[in-house]
């Protein structure tokens, strides 16, 4: 397809056709491909025609939520039982590329489905998941996690925020910051200490509803990029939950919580490599069609170098994403595998769309072309999911 001018920062229903990156994918099954199919269709009339005014107003609409609800593709990996899908992660994978490919920061489906409703089937008690699993399959509750405050950062030791037993309720006070889904979420698992321990000894989860008295939203925090996707900070003031809204044990959050992260670094990884793929055939395309000195950007060394140099990355990067899937499936991923994945795709993503933007010149710096939409909504990536020096940190633990 020949690259036609303005996109309004949207990349439309672009995709991969394997002639740039002739990578042959074997990790999906033909049953993979048709949902890749029903993912694409959705993001096409459900996302795309929505993102403009998604990213004016800071937060996408609940009726997306619905919408898809009903075409099964929230809690895809949820047990049938709770209304899920009960399918493996190579579908959660699925979705994962094809948003990233529609140019969409939002809505934060991921957050909701792989990691809030997975906290819950995993550690949540029958009540819990009969309450409300189903109701997140369908859209009609949304989630999310609420675990970074405002002098904690990637530090979860250092949570402040405190729920402390009176009766048989938990009392809870503090604050949280940078919360995905946060200004319309329904349902929050807060990360909160249950004991005056120092450390992470006396972290536990527990199920708030948002509609709890004492319980507050900022409006969505006005971020540099994602503006589609709602970021807010939480407030508690002496918010009451019943002792049945905690998740699992008490004193075990933070190893609940280490228990997902690998799929979470993963999940963004395998975001970074598809928004590679998406930008670099973009911008091939861009450098064919543009004139500059009397030939074509492309027929310049310095542009075929430049792209000959992000290909073969992205190519690299490709591969190792998708053992790493495979990993994940089997149930083998590691947190070393997981932290080389997401701090090495994403510096990629970054440098990558940078020499991008670069190559279209000063449209690349125009929000009306898809690719500085990119580049912006690129940035955080090295941040949330822990940031990339703490997944260097991690890495060094296995020397």
């Amino acid at each position: 397809m020949p690259f036609t001018g303005r996109h309004s920062g949207i990349w439309g229903n672009r995709v991969t056709n394997g002639n740039l990156l002739p990578i042959n994918r074997t990790l999906f099954s033909d049953e993979h491909e048709i949902f890749r199919q029903t993912v694409r269709r959705f993001m096409r009339d459900e996302v795309i025609p929505n993102l403009e005014t998604w990213n004016r107003q800071g937060h996408p609409g609940r009726e997306v939520w619905r919408a898809a609800g009903r075409q099964g593709l929230l809690c895809v990996t949820t047990p049938q039982e709770y209304g899920g899908g009960g399918v493996d992660r190579k579908f959660s994978a699925i979705l994962i590329e094809e948003q990233q490919r529609a140019n969409a920061a939002g809505p934060g489906f991921v957050m909701h489905s792989e990691i809030v409703a997975g906290y819950l089937t995993r550690f949540g008690t029958e009540e819990q998941k009969r309450k409300w699993l189903p109701a997140m399959a369908v859209g009609d509750v949304i989630g999310s996690l609420a675990m970074t405050e405002p002098r904690g950062g990637s530090d979860l030791r250092a949570i402040a925020t405190r729920a402390n037993r009176v009766g048989d309720e938990y009392v809870i006070n503090g604050a949280k910051t940078f919360i995905t889904n946060g200004f319309i979420t329904d349902l929050i698992v807060v990360a909160a200490k249950t004991d005056k321990s120092d450390g992470s000894s006396g972290l536990s989860l527990i199920l708030v509803e948002a509609d709890r008295v004492g319980l507050k939203k900022s409006q969505p925090l006005e971020k540099v990029g994602q503006k589609a996707q709602d970021a807010a900070e939480l407030f508690f003031d002496d918010v009451k939950v019943p002792k049945s809204n905690l998740l699992g044990d008490e004193g075990k959050g933070m190893h609940y919580l280490m228990a997902e992260l690998a799929w979470e670094r993963l999940m963004i990884a395998i975001r970074a490599v598809a928004g590679c793929e998406i930008a670099l055939e973009t911008t091939v395309d861009y450098t064919k069609s543009r004139v500059a000195f009397g030939q074509r950007l492309m027929d310049f060394q310095n542009t075929k170098f430049k792209l000959a140099e992000c290909k073969t990355k992205t190519q690299i990067a490709r591969v190792y994403i998708d053992h790493c899937i495979e990993l994940a499936v089997e149930g083998a991923l590691d947190p070393e595998a997981a932290a080389m994945a997401k701090w090495w795709c994403t510096e990629l993503q970054n440098r990558l769309l940078d020499e991008c933007v670069q190559l279209h010149g000063g449209y690349g710096y125009m929000l009306e072309y898809p690719v500085a939409r990119a580049w912006a909504d690129a940035r955080a990536q090295m941040i949330y999911g822990g940031t990339n020096e703490i997944m260097k940190e991690i890495i060094s633990r296995s020397f």
